[in-house]
């Protein structure tokens, strides 16, 4: 099957967690559960409107190291917890509970690999990009996919979170290619097809109806895509070859 994306891609970006990673058990959140280890509710509504509140942000000044940027991660998780009357003998423990899950084991799909390896063989750059914390190149290990990556960019080191537009031109300057060179592939329409679409990017939105808790697949703005599987990509006409860099272009 073809898709009508333009012919000349240069490199694929995949989003990390829900699109070529998940943990063992899924991609779920965990959120709740610790909430209410410690005797709390976190309604689902309070936790949408937390992630809607931060996407796209830019945070540059939280980003200048590694302890910079937990305590900013954990500043955000303690407004979490006071939106949900924790307790203030509770709110570190609560926080610390919520960063563990960010240590979580993950594993990769079962079509990221053959999938990544495919686009490499046929000569794109591959990238990851995602709302993710310092380091994500040890999780990309772990879940098998590090050897497959050219390039791992995250909003913690590129100081703004998706759809903002500073992490799309950081991972396309990382791989050295330009916007219109370049197809992003995640599950999160907002963050993943719009901000993508917006930057100049061609854009696919991973809808996984194992992953999708029974509910149908949300709408994508025009000029974005969908697949079902990553494998779906194989097939696209665009994504056959990559197009050679232009003369004096690395």
């Amino acid at each position: 099957m073809s898709a009508p994306v333009q012919a000349g891609l240069r490199a694929v970006v995949f989003d990390f967690f829900g699109t070529i990673a998940c943990h063992p058990d899924g991609v779920v959140s965990q959120y709740s559960a610790v909430f209410a280890k410690h005797g709390y509710r976190l309604e689902r509504e309070t936790e949408s409107l937390y992630f809607a509140r931060y996407n796209g942000v830019e945070h540059v000044e939280h980003s200048t190291d590694k302890a910079t940027y937990e305590a900013w991660a954990r500043f955000r998780l303690g407004e979490l917890a006071g939106a949900c009357e924790v307790g203030q003998d509770d709110v570190e423990r609560v926080v610390d509970d919520l960063r563990a899950l960010d240590t979580a084991p993950v594993v990769a799909y079962p079509d990221a690999v053959p999938t990544l390896r495919a686009l490499r063989d046929r000569g794109f750059r591959i990238g990851v990009c995602s709302n993710w914390g310092w380091e994500l190149d040890a999780h990309l290990s772990e879940a098998g996919l590090i050897d497959l990556v050219d390039t791992a960019v995250t909003s913690a080191r590129a100081g703004a979170r998706k759809p903002h537009p500073r992490i799309f031109a950081a991972v396309t300057g990382a791989l050295g290619v330009r916007p219109e060179d370049c197809l992003f592939v995640g599950d999160s329409v907002h963050p993943d097809v719009t901000g993508p679409l917006e930057s100049g990017m061609a854009a696919a939105h991973l809808w996984r109806a194992e992953d999708s808790a029974g509910t149908g697949p949300p709408d994508v703005p025009a000029g974005g895509h969908r697949v079902s599987s990553l494998t779906e990509l194989l097939e696209w006409s665009a994504l056959r070859s990559a197009a050679r860099a232009p003369s004096g272009e690395a």
